[in-house]
């Protein structure tokens, strides 16, 4: 329950600042993506780095913060982590294949999908 809490209140986060920027700098490139990504990985990566070294909170509360609010604000900034965790433990083949895998067949099962969708359709 507080996992999906935190994951509305992450998703209305999400909603309210990309509107936010786009209505500030227009949407003909899509900055409000761009500023939550890049927000969420700062926010992420800050809030870790506090977790580990100064406050001490429990598992569930780590499962609430970062798979409730941070996995509905942006998927992007787990996928970024998960990045920068295989590079500090010297994974650099995995860091490299996860960077090719979720972005390159990511993108091509949109495509994929999208082509799927307007044959059924």
């Amino acid at each position: 329950m507080w996992i999906a809490l935190a994951g509305a209140v992450g998703t209305l986060a999400r909603y309210g600042l990309s509107g936010l920027v786009g209505r500030s700098v227009g949407t003909t490139f899509p900055w409000g993506t761009v500023a939550v990504n890049l927000i969420g990985c700062l926010a992420f990566g800050l809030v870790w780095g506090l977790l580990e070294s100064r406050i001490s909170v429990s598992g569930q509360v780590r499962m609430m913060i970062f798979v409730g609010f941070f996995g509905a604000f942006t998927t992007f900034s787990t996928f970024a982590f998960e990045t920068v965790r295989l590079l500090e433990d010297g994974q650099w083949f995995f860091a490299a294949g996860n960077i090719l895998l979720q972005t390159v067949v990511g993108l091509l099962a949109v495509i994929a999908g999208m082509a799927i969708g307007k044959w059924i359709g």
